[in-house]
């Protein structure tokens, strides 16, 4: 055994595990009673929620159960190329309910925290809890990060990117829709940011497509000069650039890796004879000795292995925004270098940086199923946008404990860098660091509708030069052999070789995807040169697949002298797998005659002459028959076990073909239609391909490149820009009503304010106030003209008949009268007001008019009745 890990903790008390190891059971990973159960996957998207320690810790969330597996792992037993699990295994479940899905996890350095995201939420579980004494699992603390940046019910902010600082174990680094880095510190402030940088890549105004504005992912830099200060940012038209210098407020950096910066910046920077190279090296010097005061005498730090870093920024300049990274010219004039090739389709949906030695690799995967891969001509050096200062967050001593600034672009700062130029010419200068295109890889992924292709990629930890790939096909391996930097310094003079891909897993089933693709991914490795690939499909199901890592990145050199011998190998490997060796099938020895005299034939056999030569003949049969029959009888019957094996693996193989035939034979007659229909079904497109060709539009002369260029603008514009402008104008939204909202203490005004004004009328119910007024100046028309009739009909009526008295009435409904004319009166087109007091005005007339009928109906009646006496 090369590994002893042991299942339980090693804290005691109410952390340690509540199996003992008695019970414990070692079993494959493939077969662990977590992987076997199957659920319903209802087509998720690409996730990963696999993650390892480095160690012996292997993490699985189950988005069913909504927990978290912690599964003990032994590499390289009982077989050095198998890897077996403890059963039964921890469950850390989360002490709060997650307001999200769970789409990748991400472990930091140390095994103490576990990242749990998506891009609607994130959330910190710290791996040591609780352990409940009735189901046996463990309950977790659980925090969320930035709730009134990412997880707001109104907020339409999407998590890009997440990732674990490199140098830190409780710092975050978040990539945002709203094109904002922020920096958090999950110790001191879970709220707010620690630093922010906002992103501004192009100046106002001058963008020229929308996909150069939207940020799609990001990556901290490596243990190399000012890499370990860097972050990368990839937007979604390919482009790259850099910030630096980036710092979490506490982190730690290795001792050495400091000093060879500072020496760097004081050699090349100070003795330059450009003024710009000298005013960009004393802002780095002065912000190194300011954030690593030991780093300025170089002797009381002597002893030291790592340093710290303390909170420092400089109060009159932010960082800018370096790129966008171009490649390196050839000698000619190219003045618009493009950030990608023609082989790239799509748009860029995953970034990649990995150190291998002295090479800063850059890889950047494409919808299209293309990886792009790079590599950093050139040293990277900080800079700064002198004359905009930062916002910085202090307490009452002018301690530091948060900044953020804007992070602006300059195309003054972009130069063309030629193969054949000097290196020293551009250092300092504050010109990005110009590419150097490796390949670019293409996938071949299968077609995928209605969506783009996601890849998701992992750097092996055994081998740098590999990178993994998992996508909606599978996983696929790619090996660099060529890495120009490392080739260099070693001394090789060797040409430049393309990457290989190799299949590692496939998903496929024909030309489309399938329905189903992976939910985990991880890489283990031992100490012992063994590599091993761990994947889980949407079912729950574990694969385990052994990768070599031995002669891959050997060139492959073909010695035609010794062609023989190579032909020869087989043979020899051949005759080592004879179960009998080569000196029994080489038979009995030759049986060497005695000299013996002419007259043998004379001597007789009982003479003590005969009797003398019978006995020599008799010694040499024995010692070549005899023996060599005893031995032939001992290998037999020590081999006869080991033949009966042989015989009955034979004889299994023989009887698996024998079945297989059998089915093969039953199949063929459906294996025929099928031939003949598929022939058929050729024959019928055929046919119609013929027709097709007859088609006026076939013989369309084709599209020029100009019309080429154009098409590929609206295809860009319609599958791409689209949604880029989509998740700015959110962005852009969500960020708006953040800085519109005003504090408590205003509210109470601002609704005093909004209470003394009134609703707004829309031109819908205005029209319909309007069209109101006129009916009823028309029956207000109406009514007038037939109470002048009343009237003069009373005259008569009161010339006529004296006697009747009608002074009641009449004063009725004059006063009726005056009482509508002053409603009527009242109502003004041009003055807004609201719809009910119009409905309400519109009772009254009708109740009015209804009345004043009633009224007339009744004073005739009751004239007609006064008259008839008469």
């Amino acid at each position: 055994m090369r590994f002893n890990f042991d299942l339980e903790e090693t804290k005691p008390g109410p952390s340690r595990s509540a199996t003992p190891k008695d019970e414990v059971e070692w079993v494959p990973l493939q077969q662990h009673p977590v992987f076997s159960s199957t659920s319903s996957a209802d087509s998720p998207p690409l996730r990963n929620l696999l993650a390892w320690d480095g160690a012996s810790r292997l993490y699985f969330w189950d988005s069913d159960e909504l927990c978290l597996h912690l599964i003990s792992v032994r590499l390289g037993e009982p077989e050095p190329t198998s890897v077996s699990a403890a059963s039964p295994c921890k469950v850390l479940k989360p002490d709060v309910k997650l307001n999200f899905d769970v789409n990748k996890i991400s472990i930091n350095s140390n095994g103490t925290a576990m990242l749990l995201y998506s891009s609607d939420g994130l959330g910190i579980m710290y791996l040591y809890g609780r352990t409940s004494s009735k189901d046996g699992t463990t309950t977790c603390r659980t925090v969320t990060v930035g709730p009134e940046i990412y997880v707001s019910g109104t907020n339409v902010i999407r998590i890009l990117q997440v990732s674990w600082h490199p140098c830190s174990d409780t710092h975050v680094g978040i990539l945002s829709s709203d094109s904002v880095f922020r920096l958090f510190h999950l110790s001191s402030d879970l709220i707010q940011p620690e630093q922010a940088y906002y992103l501004q890549p192009v100046q106002p105004g001058r963008s020229r497509n929308a996909t150069s504005i939207c940020p799609m992912d990001f990556s901290f830099g490596g243990d190399h000069l000012w890499d370990c200060f860097s972050v990368f940012i990839m937007f979604s038209d390919g482009s790259i650039y850099i910030l630096c210098p980036i710092v979490p407020f506490g982190s730690v950096y290795k001792w050495e890796s400091i000093v060879d910066i500072y020496n760097d910046a004081q050699t090349f920077g100070l003795k330059s004879p450009n003024s710009t190279a000298v005013s960009n090296s004393n802002l780095a010097i002065s912000w190194l000795e300011a954030t690593f005061p030991e780093i300025a005498g170089q002797t009381d730090g002597a002893d030291l292995s790592v340093i710290k870093a303390r909170p420092y920024a400089l109060f009159d300049a932010s960082l800018l925004l370096q790129g966008p990274l171009r490649k390196v010219s050839r000698g000619e004039d190219e003045t618009n270098l493009a950030f990608r090739g023609a082989e790239c389709e799509g748009r860029a949906v995953s970034f990649l940086y990995n150190l291998v030695s002295k090479d800063s690799i850059l890889v950047t995967a494409w919808s299209g199923g293309q990886l792009q891969i790079d590599a950093l001509a050139d040293e990277i050096q900080p800079v700064w946008n002198v004359g905009c200062p930062p916002r910085l967050r202090v307490d009452s001593h002018d301690n530091i404990h948060g900044l953020a600034m804007i992070c602006e672009s300059t195309l003054d700062k972009l130069s063309i860098v030629k193969l054949d130029q000097p290196l020293d010419s551009t250092l300092w200068l504050g010109h990005p660091p110009p590419l150097l295109r490796l390949a670019i890889v293409d996938l071949a992924l299968p077609k995928k509708t209605g969506s783009d292709s996601l890849i998701m990629m992992f750097i092996d930890p055994l081998m740098l030069e590999r990178i993994y790939t998992l996508h909606d096909g599978g996983i696929d391996s790619i090996v660099l052999h060529y890495l120009p930097f490392t080739s260099q310094s070693s001394g090789k003079n060797e040409t430049m070789r393309t990457p290989s891909v190799h299949p590692v897993l496939s998903t496929c089933q024909g030309e489309f995807s399938s329905q189903s693709p992976l939910s985990g991914f991880v890489s283990l490795s031992d100490s012992f040169g063994y590599s091993w690939v761990v994947a889980v499909t949407s079912y729950q199901e574990c694969i385990v697949l052994e990768m070599k890592t031995l002669n891959l990145l050997l060139p492959l050199h073909v010695d035609m002298e010794k062609k023989s011998i190579l032909l020869e190998e087989p043979k020899e490997k051949d005759t080592s797998d004879i179960i009998i060796s080569k000196e029994l099938l080489g038979g009995p020895k030759v049986v060497l005659v005695l000299q013996t005299s002419p007259n043998l034939r004379s001597v007789s056999a009982d003479s003590i002459e005969g009797r003398s030569m019978l006995n020599e003949y008799f010694k040499l049969f024995h010692e070549n028959y005899v023996e060599y029959a005893h031995k032939v009888y001992f290998e037999l019957k020590h081999h006869g076990p080991h033949l009966k094996r042989i015989i009955d693996d034979q004889h299994g193989r023989l009887v698996g073909a024998k079945q297989r035939l059998l089915q093969f034979e039953q199949k063929y007659s459906d294996l025929e239609d099928r031939i003949t229909n598929a022939v058929q079904m050729q024959n019928h497109l055929e046919e119609r391909l013929k027709h097709l060709r007859n088609l006026p539009g076939v013989h369309k002369k084709p599209l020029s490149t100009a019309e080429r260029d154009f098409k590929y603008q609206l295809d860009q514009f319609s599958g791409v820009e689209l949604d880029a402008l989509r998740s700015t104008v959110n962005a852009l939204s969500a960020r708006m009503r953040r800085h519109t909202q005003t504090p408590k203490d205003n509210l109470s005004n601002k609704k005093k304010l909004v209470s003394r004004r009134k609703d707004p009328v829309h031109e819908s119910q205005i029209s319909q106030l309007k069209s109101c007024l006129e009916k009823l100046s028309l029956v207000n028309s109406e009514n007038t003209k037939k109470v002048k009739l009343v009237e003069s009909a009373l005259r008569t009526s009161q010339n006529n008949f004296e006697n009747i008295d009608m002074g009641p009435c009449s004063i009725r409904l004059l006063f009726f009268f005056q009482q509508l004319d002053l409603k009527l009166k009242i109502l003004n087109p041009g003055r807004p007001c609201s719809r009910r007091p119009a409905a309400a005005l519109m009772m009254i007339v009708g109740v009015r008019l209804d009345t004043l009928s009633a009224a007339a109906s009744g004073f005739a009646a009751g004239h007609m009745l006064k008259v008839v006496p008469h």
